[in-house]
């Protein structure tokens, strides 16, 4: 049976008993099809309702009557008569268009279908079958488009039944389902198709049955027996079926295969997603210059979008080398590497193959993280072997390791910023199904270039700072032995490890006549230059301590060294204590006021003039003078820097209050009070460095 034959089975009632009762509104009545039975002399003796609506007469009006006479023209009589007796004589029927008379005057265009009949007592009757012809040719046309546009059509175009098993599909369709239409015929969706949603695309029928409210372009997933490995997409639209009387005679189903367009849009999805990978990364690789949590960073931006399990190992040569550079070597030695992170998707024993954080590790050439590094170039297998697995692992148990992980796909990324190889970025798949792609290798590449140059920004950083902090640390005076009527405390804290080394410093400084000079000062800005800067002030000021001069005139000549120290400005109190008078002369540049804590009162703020800051020069300033202050055996002059006190989320009258409280309390030695200081106010995180000087007057 072809397929238009299929569909005209299609269109029609599905009948799965012997016998039913069909309502009206089927194909004959829409053709309305007359039946008239004449006996052998030509009268009318059986006259069919459609009979009477097509032709006017009724049947008392009919009955009996010659045909001829009733129904035909006198111009046609003899025809009419010498084909009723070659019906009647032969037995041969006869087809075809005749005009009749209608009961108004009118004639009418009727197809016929005539045959002879034979009753029980071997009489002869002609039966005669008649349609209204411009309806026929209507539905002949209707029909014949129909088909022809079926048949054609690229769309696949099936008939379900009302038990929603095929009863007719198009060639279209069985191209898309890669089945022949006998195949499919008589059986079910779930049963047929390669649907991946099969099972409830067969429940959206039976509510489009129910419902008779169409389903329109529902996109579905799944795989053809002539292309098993790659997945197609189709879009799929359902419509409820019924006969001109309303009656339901099952489901069309159309198929569009939009693969193409289906790849196409997910194709452009993964790249906006990689989009925003990619920006993604920009936000999250680089928060701080601390370059393992540079690395971290990286390995968690990896997973689980890119891989399942990341690690990030660089060169050892590139946290310790002398000049800070990798070292050259040769292609086929091996390597000191230090993993930096690990980060996976989800908990794996795969984890366990890699290096932990902090370890250093020697790296055979043959393995592909070396390989990577030596030729600074990617390095992918899609699927992973047996011996792919041991040229990743360290050793055998890690790689008996990945493969009980079920690792199946890996990627090596150099690190390389600045024009050199820092180490790489592994990455490794395992419950992802999907191998590596080029397109995956981009995107590494990608994240690997951006987390590189933050890499090498915080491997710089970390040795500048390290320069920066040993310069500071050997400019940090030692406390003199013998202090005439003193004990002094000291302590002195850099910034937080991601933070630049400031220019916080203190000194203790004998003078003439059994006199001490106490200074804290701090260079304004961080690094290696605010370093040199604040030794250059130290070095001045034990230089001008020496000459006695006022505390007011030592700043101001500080003013003007600082001032040719562009473009640092510092703060800096300088208080010089005489045992002999028991008093301490003060004056303050911009720094913040001094705590003088005395037996059995509370501690309080020395009310001294500001002052301008070191290098401003006075203007728009207080002029810098000096003020002396009693001070008796047992009372403690606490100088300090603002990274003692100074917080971003508080305000500086509450932070010195606290300071204040804190000194309420005596320690046993002032160390212990340096040391409960910045324990209570020092906050691990603060961007800024600290520098503490207390003294104590002893009397003796």
């Amino acid at each position: 049976m072809g397929s238009a034959d299929l569909f005209r089975a299609g269109l029609a009632a599905d009948r799965r008993t012997d016998a039913a009762l069909s309502p009206p509104g089927g194909l004959m009545d829409v053709l309305a099809v007359a039946a008239v039975v004449l006996d052998s002399q030509g009268r009318i003796v059986l006259w069919s309702p459609q009979a009477e609506e097509l032709l006017g007469y009724t049947p008392q009006e009919a009955l009996g009557q010659y045909a001829a006479q009733l129904l035909v023209a006198d111009e046609h009589f003899d025809l009419v008569l010498s084909l009723f007796q070659q019906v009647m004589e032969s037995g041969q029927g006869w087809e075809g268009v005749f005009r009749v008379r209608h009961k108004d005057g009118s004639t009418r265009l009727l197809e016929w279908r005539n045959m002879r009949l034979q009753d029980d007592l071997g009489g002869y009757y002609a039966l005669g079958l008649a349609t209204d012809q411009p309806t026929l040719r209507r539905v002949e046309r209707d029909l014949a488009l129909s088909v022809r546009l079926v048949d054609q059509s690229p769309i696949g175009l099936a008939v379900l039944g009302d038990d929603l098993r095929y009863v007719a599909v198009n060639p279209a369709l069985e191209r898309i389902g890669g089945r022949p239409a006998g195949d499919l015929i008589g059986r079910s969706i779930p049963e047929t198709l390669p649907f991946g949603d099969a099972e409830s695309l067969e429940a959206a029928m039976r509510e489009v049955l129910a419902s008779g409210a169409p389903l329109l372009d529902r996109h579905v997933l799944g795989r053809v027996p002539s292309d098993p490995v790659g997945e197609r997409a189709w879009s799929v639209s359902l419509y409820r079926l019924e006969d001109p009387g309303g009656r339901v005679l099952g489901i069309a189903l159309s198929v569009v295969d939009v693969t193409d367009r289906h790849r196409a849009a997910t194709e452009a999805e993964r790249a906006r997603r990689r989009l925003a990978l990619v920006a993604d990364a920009s936000v999250r690789i680089g928060t701080t210059l601390d370059l393992e949590q540079t690395a971290r960073e990286l390995a968690d931006v990896a997973v689980p979008e890119l891989a399942d399990v990341a690690a990030v190992d660089v060169l050892d040569s590139v946290l310790v080398g002398p000049d800070g550079r990798p070292d050259r070597r040769s292609d086929d030695a091996p390597m000191l590497i230090r993993a930096l992170a690990v980060a996976a998707a989800y908990p794996t024993v795969a984890v366990e193959a890699a290096d932990r954080p902090g370890e250093l590790a020697r790296y055979d050439a043959g393995r592909l993280v070396t390989q990577c590094v030596n030729t600074a170039r990617p390095v992918t297998i899609p699927r992973l072997g047996e011996q792919d697995l041991r040229d990743i692992a360290r050793d055998s148990r890690a790689a008996g390791i990945l493969a009980e992980a079920g690792v199946h796909s890996y990627m090596a990324v150099p690190l390389i910023a600045r024009g050199e190889v820092l180490g790489a970025l592994d990455l490794k798949r395992a419950r992802n199904p999907d191998p590596f792609t080029e397109d995956d290798v981009l995107l590494a590449t990608e994240f690997a270039a951006r987390a590189a140059v933050c890499i090498d920004n915080a491997r710089w950083y970390r040795q500048q700072r390290q320069t920066a902090l040993t310069l500071q640390r050997s400019m940090l005076p030692e406390t003199p032995e013998h202090l005439v009527g003193l004990e002094v405390a000291s302590r002195y804290q850099p910034a937080r490890a991601n933070s630049e080394v400031g220019g916080d410093w203190f000194d203790i400084i004998p003078m003439d006549r059994e006199r001490t000079a106490l200074v804290v000062g701090d260079v304004m800005g961080s690094g290696i230059n605010a370093a040199t800067a604040m030794g250059r002030l130290r070095t001045a000021t034990q230089t001008l301590a020496r000459l006695a001069l006022d505390p007011a005139v030592v700043l101001r000549h500080l003013d003007e060294i600082t001032a040719g120290l562009d473009p640092y400005i510092a703060t800096c109190m300088y208080a010089v204590y005489d045992p002999h008078r028991a008093q301490c002369c003060i004056a303050n540049a911009g720094h913040l006021p001094p705590v003088l804590v005395r037996s059995g009162c509370a501690p309080r703020l020395l009310d001294l003039p500001t002052g301008t800051p070191l290098g401003v020069g006075g203007v728009g300033g207080v002029a810098l003078r000096s003020i002396t202050v009693g001070i008796d055996p047992g009372d403690v002059l606490v100088l300090y820097t603002d990274g003692l006190v100074e917080t971003r989320d508080q305000d500086i009258d509450v932070r010195l209050n606290m300071l204040l409280d804190l000194l309420k309390t005596a320690d046993a030695t002032l160390g212990e009070t340096c040391d409960r200081l910045l324990h209570a106010l020092r906050r691990p995180d603060a961007p800024d460095d600290v520098a503490l000087l207390l003294a104590r007057v002893t009397g003796s």
